[in-house]
């Protein structure tokens, strides 16, 4: 079969001497749901970046329809049908959804006036369509990360192209609503559109791709049907070794209690419940799992114990210490956290990876400064980067380097071991393996049991089902901010926890 799209030799060098796509030839056919897959830095973004026109490829050329095409711009990729959603968030803020969702592409009535009505009721269809759970009047700034991501779905599922370059779509979306959004590929792809999927998650890749390529360290490694392999194969493709897919999670005793939440609420404006009198405890040497559906109290709570926002009633106690009466600072002292933007809230990707790394440290810990806290120590900052470099296995150009230049993995294994190595009795973790690669994956896993080895409570609040029944000892399950059940991990099922997230309630 014609390939629709052809890569030849494509090289990527970024100054002075990182080879990220190395040689790399593929094609894509047209009518195909062809999905890439790697290790965090392994070239799968930048290879799609190429294409698109966000950067320049150093050598090589690319073939559309038959004809050699260099596109400058995405302007030009777009012009020839093409669209991309990219893994980081770029979207307006201040905007509400359906402003951003139309933005380019507005609908206008006479003299060229922008239709609002128009533009609102197209907007609110997708959102039926695809059961998003948003309001299209909604401002951006007020969403959480997954909600964001849905927004730049919606963007280009609005938009009439012919190649759909999805970057990590299924990152920040739920179990419930990824059928959904495969289920509309697979009917653009029968109606003749190519979709180009980067995803971690192989479950996915493998449920829906038609053929998949899969890149290590710049350089392809081999296209396959879907329907000829599986999941430990591609693994082992990705990473260069078997990965360990089943849990390592073993019986350890819990001892007293560390977290306590007590008849926590939380309200809206108008009166809807964020979190209904929420109570539970963590005891140390426990990893205790939250699940739910988006939008069902997760994000508030996480919210609360950081003191990112006020309970209207109830209390948070790390070992008997009251949180809510504390300093974020103060409870830093208490809580180690992960938040699940680590670009937004768990670093700042403008700075440095020193910066980023000794984060926090630096105001509890009196070694890092002199002059009573007024001038930092770099010595001690640099050794203490570099031993956690070491210990957590990041991989960085420099101490120097912008933390935007680490891949999504290095990012991750960074913010973790910074985290890891505060004195705290408490670990909160958010979506801590969000978008990362099944390599990346299975060594957070490792460390979080490390951590209940260590008697540290844990609690982890996660979309993904697989990985609370990989870790957890005990899943709490929240609906509507309540929650409606606490199982132990190893009697209760995947289906039993499903609906207690849908419907609040065990199965009849």
């Amino acid at each position: 079969m014609t390939d629709f799209i052809a890569l030849h030799d494509i090289v990527k060098v970024y100054p002075p001497n990182v080879l990220a796509v190395d040689s790399v030839s593929v094609g894509f056919r047209k009518g195909e749901i062809h999905s890439i897959v790697g290790e965090n830095g392994a070239g799968k973004s930048t290879l799609m970046k190429l294409l698109y026109g966000l950067v320049p490829f150093d050598s090589g050329r690319i073939e559309f329809e038959g004809s050699s095409v260099r596109f400058r711009e995405p302007g030009d990729a777009i012009a020839h049908g093409i669209g991309m959603v990219h893994q980081e968030i770029e979207l307006i803020s201040q905007y509400r959804v359906w402003e951003n969702v139309v933005l380019g592409a507005e609908p206008v009535r006479a003299f060229g006036r922008l239709d609002k009505t128009r533009a609102v009721e197209t907007v609110r269809g997708k959102i039926e369509e695809f059961r998003f759970n948003l309001d299209p009047l909604a401002r951006v700034d007020a969403l959480s990360v997954a909600a964001r991501q849905k927004v730049e779905i919606l963007k280009l599922l609005y938009r009439d192209v012919s190649v759909l370059i999805l970057d990590e779509p299924t990152a920040v979306l739920t179990p419930q609503e990824i059928p959904q959004l495969f289920a509309e590929l697979r009917r653009l792809r029968d109606g003749g559109h190519t979709i180009l999927f980067i995803s971690h998650r192989l479950d996915e890749v493998l449920d829906l791709s038609d053929r998949i390529t899969v890149m290590r360290k710049g350089r392809k490694i081999a296209t396959v049907a879907a329907s000829e392999t599986g999941k430990e194969s591609l693994a082992e493709m990705m990473v260069g070794r078997q990965v360990i897919f089943t849990s390592r999670r073993r019986e350890h005793p819990r001892g007293k209690v560390v977290f306590e939440a007590e008849h926590l609420g939380r309200e809206r404006a108008d009166g809807f419940k964020l979190l209904d009198d929420l109570s539970f405890r963590v005891h140390s040497g426990e990893i205790v799992g939250v699940a739910g559906v988006e939008g069902n109290g997760q994000f508030e709570l996480v919210n609360v114990v950081m003191g990112l926002a006020e309970p209207g009633s109830g209390s948070v106690r790390v070992e008997g210490r009251e949180l809510t009466a504390l300093s974020i600072l103060e409870r830093r002292k208490l809580v180690s956290f992960v938040s699940q933007d680590r670009g937004g809230m768990g670093a700042s990707l403008q700075a440095s990876v020193l910066d980023d790394a000794i984060m926090t440290h630096h105001r509890l810990d009196g070694k890092f400064t002199f002059w009573r806290g007024l001038v930092l120590d770099y010595r001690a900052a640099r050794d203490f980067v570099d031993r956690l470099a070491s210990r957590f296995s990041v991989q960085m150009a420099s101490r120097s380097s912008e933390f935007r230049s680490l891949s999504g993995g290095n990012q991750q294994k960074l913010i973790l071991g910074r985290e890891l190595l505060l004195p705290t009795p408490f670990f909160l973790m958010d979506q801590p393996t969000r978008g990362l690669d099944v390599g990346s994956i299975e060594y957070v896993h490792g460390e979080i049991l490390a951590m209940r080895d260590e008697d540290r409570a844990v609690l982890l609040v996660s979309a993904d089902l697989e990985e609370l029944f990989l870790v957890a000892d005990r899943i709490l399950v929240m609906h509507r901010g309540k929650i409606v059940a606490d199982l132990t991990t190893g009697e209760t099922t995947v289906e039993e926890v499903g609906r207690y997230m849908l419907e609040g309630k065990a199965a009849s």
